[in-house]
């Protein structure tokens, strides 16, 4: 199933043409994130957050759940070689976090990835990716983690896609921090893909 943003979202399908081509490979990258930001150095995941909450209205459409709805959310901060790199925010409807999606509550400091490629039942949405605006629950997230030092709004790209498993979502939104651009190029990994290729 894939994600079908409101009207006047952000959220787009296909790669702005602001975008850098290396912004717009990570943004649209295929398969789990943190392999390929291994690629780049060594990768830390440090556990900010795992709490109970309502769907909030500006991401209820990405579960197709009503606003308010009880969801499990897990937020965490991935550094590379020590420089916070990624923040990610997943959330999937409360009772699947007991259900179908309970492995997600026993992760700790492993990533996501251990249980979502390893299971032909699940599938993934396609991706979508914006810019951040200080009203999104994504950047609320990443002020509450990153505190002072979290950079503004505008300078944060974002990405977000669904799994699915028997008809129960998990959306798992990415968004990279400027100091993770520099260490990015400072690689030759993916430079030389065009989106066609990936």
């Amino acid at each position: 199933m894939e994600l079908h943003p409101p009207q006047h979202s952000d959220w787009i399908a296909a790669p702005s043409p602001s975008l850098s081509r290396q912004q717009k490979y990570w943004l649209f990258r295929p398969g789990a994130l943190t392999a390929g930001l291994r690629r780049l150095g060594s990768v830390q995941l440090r556990v900010v957050r795992e709490h109970a909450a309502g769907l909030p209205p500006a991401e209820a459409w990405m579960l197709d759940r009503p606003v308010r709805s009880p969801v499990w959310v897990r937020e965490i901060i991935m550094s590379i070689d020590g420089v916070n790199s990624v923040f990610a925010r997943s959330f999937t409807p409360l009772a699947a976090s007991h259900g179908l999606w309970q492995g997600m509550r026993r992760l700790r400091t492993r990533p996501l990835a251990d249980m979502l490629y390893h299971d032909a039942q699940i599938t993934r949405s396609g991706f979508l990716a914006c810019r951040l605006r200080e009203q999104r629950p994504l950047y609320r997230s990443a002020r509450r983690m990153l505190g002072g030092q979290c950079p503004p709004a505008n300078s944060m790209l974002a990405r977000c896609s669904v799994f699915w498993r028997s008809g129960q979502p998990l959306l798992v939104a990415e968004c990279f921090l400027p100091d993770f651009w520099p260490l990015a190029a400072r690689s030759a990994y993916g430079q030389g893909l065009s989106l066609e290729q990936i």
